[in-house]
């Protein structure tokens, strides 16, 4: 997943190393009841716009923050602390589905008591139609992946021009829905967690104009929306906390303010007046002024929630092109790499760490450790002048793209941390910057894809899979753009250790190997991997059980309290 301000937020995914911040409990964790916690009006600040509304417009990981209060899908993120909150839960369906056929095919059964804010009951068919009309073309930006994955879905159209449907999924009664996959898929129960899953009734459907007032099956409904403005949400009447347990819901009501500034919104946390007692955010992560009032055991520190998403910031290389073409140039700005002036540039060790493998240190997604061009912490530029030598490239100079904003953290700060440590090691860098709008596109088309360029990905899920397949699998590589294998690597024997971990339904197990094809891969120094990602959020005074969770590394709307 490339990074990208939320669009009702997305961009969370999380680590199992969450923690809270400051000494004892910060969070109000241990004064905090579900069964008593109902009431009080909590408000969201937030950078990014709300700029849809379509379940099958949002590009989620677990379901999101703001969209799993109006949306349950076929299974949920755990909600949980750790290593528990990195697991997908049932949420309309019973149970995490039945593989069969070599987990080709999975079934859900549905729960019996779920409904919509109409009070009509869910059926498999509302879960169907709304998988199907995410294939509209009049409704890009969902997960790409169901496209791939069902079995004859590739060119299918959506609903409005195709109301046959798609074949390969089915709906034998109103409580059950098979998905027949082209091949096998162990980490469904992971995808079923995404809005594109969302039920939708067929009879509601208003296509481009749906969101405007999607119908609610989460525990709250809308209210009133104005795109990239503001969303105000209120209890749905029809929710149940007998048939979702996971999402306490506790304000009464939820208001959402979208286009604010990052240090607005962080100052407005500290300060906690008035109403921003009741506040928080999902994507304004705590500034530079802020962070350095964080002292251990202060006011403001104990309202701090610290977790990690899962996402590397790296340089990519293209290695079809010279010099980088060759290994050992690759090895040699390996070790000439400076992480504590990257970590510098990000903003520092509270909101970044050093990386020396791909995988970012996460259990769920099978992280092992290894580091085969040891840098230390400032780079070892003897050594890369050693390997740029022994290469023929003794006055080496290079071009280093990067965006031309530091928002992403792949601007001019990052890349200007890269030229002095390659500078130390004979290797002159220009730099390019590429406005952010258009990075992107860029970089992902191997037409016009520099040789060099800064990089981030984070985990769709949280498992090796998303996160390693579109960068390193060959059979990814999309010349028309869209590309995230920016190496251009494709080995038969990788592809096809790819396909056999997918086949896996035991999550431990494919944990394991998925950390060796990442170890494996890092020997062939096809990226640098420079960074992890930390994740710093401040709360409002009164909000309580701001409790980041173990799948996307910040707190959870639907389980925080301003009772």
């Amino acid at each position: 997943m490339r990074r990208s301000l939320p669009v009702v937020v997305v961009s969370a995914l999380l680590l199992s190393a969450c923690q809270s911040g400051g000494g004892g409990d910060t969070t109000g964790a241990s004064s905090f009841d579900p069964k008593t916690c109902q009431g009080g009006t909590l408000s969201v600040l937030n950078q990014g716009g709300i700029t849809h509304l379509d379940p099958a417009r949002l590009y989620t990981s677990g379901g999101g923050n703001i969209p799993s209060l109006l949306f349950r899908t076929l299974t949920t993120r755990n909600r949980q602390q750790g290593d528990a909150g990195t697991k997908p839960a049932p949420d309309l369906a019973t149970d995490l589905g039945t593989p069969s056929d070599g987990a080709k095919t999975w079934t859900y059964k549905l729960r019996d008591d779920v409904f919509f804010e109409d009070g009509a009951p869910i059926t498999s068919a509302d879960v169907k139609y709304g998988i199907e009309r995410s294939f509209s073309p009049d409704l890009p930006g969902g997960a790409p992946y169901l496209r791939d994955w069902l079995a004859g879905a590739a060119t299918y159209q959506g609903p409005y021009k195709q109301p046959e449907g798609i074949k390969s999924i089915e709906t034998p009664d109103d409580k059950t829905i098979v998905f027949k996959l082209s091949k096998p898929e162990g980490d469904f129960p992971f995808l079923a967690t995404a809005t594109q899953f969302a039920p939708v009734p067929k009879a509601k459907d208003k296509g481009v104009g749906y969101e405007a007032h999607p119908v609610s099956s989460g525990p709250y409904m809308v209210e009133s929306y104005e795109p990239k403005k503001s969303l105000k949400l209120v209890r749905n009447p029809h929710w149940k906390t007998t048939s979702d347990t996971l999402r306490y819901a506790c304000p009464d009501r939820i208001e959402v303010t979208a286009g604010l500034d990052a240090a607005v919104i962080n100052q407005r946390l500290a300060s906690s007046a008035g109403a921003d007692a009741n506040a928080v955010t999902t994507d304004a992560t705590v500034g530079p002024e802020q962070l350095a009032q964080l002292q251990p055991g202060s006011e403001l520190d104990k309202r701090v929630a610290r977790g990690e998403f899962p996402a590397t910031y790296y340089l990519a290389f293209d290695t079809k092109k010279a010099p980088f073409d060759d290994e050992k140039v690759r090895q040699a700005l390996s070790y000439a790499v400076n992480r504590t002036s990257i970590v510098n540039a990000l903003g520092g060790t509270a909101v970044a760490g050093p990386s020396t493998t791909f995988l970012p240190p996460n259990k769920a997604l099978g992280y092992q450790e290894y580091d085969y061009f040891p840098a230390g912490a400032s780079g070892d530029p003897a050594k890369a002048k050693e390997l740029l030598a022994a290469a023929g490239e003794s006055n080496l100079t290079i071009e280093l793209a990067h965006q031309n904003s530091d928002a992403e953290g792949l601007g001019p700060k990052a890349a200007a941390a890269l030229q002095e440590a390659f500078k130390q090691a004979g290797v002159t860098v220009k730099l390019t910057p590429i406005d952010e709008a258009t990075y992107r596109d860029v970089t992902g088309k191997p037409a016009t894809q520099p040789a060099l360029s800064l990089q981030y990905w984070g985990a769709d899920w949280p498992s090796g899979g998303p996160f390693l397949i579109p960068v390193f699998d060959g059979r990814q590589i999309i010349t028309a753009g869209g590309n995230f294998n920016l190496a251009q690597y494709n080995d038969p024997a990788v592809n096809t250790e790819i396909d056999a971990i997918n086949a896996l339904t035991d999550q431990s197990q494919a944990q394991q190997r998925w950390g060796a094809v990442d170890a494996e891969i890092g020997k062939l120094a096809l990226t640098i991997p420079l960074a992890h990602e930390k994740d710093v959020y401040l709360f409002g005074k009164n909000v309580k059980n701001a409790v980041p969770d173990g799948w996307r590394g910040t707190y959870d709307l639907a389980r925080v309290s301003v009772k």
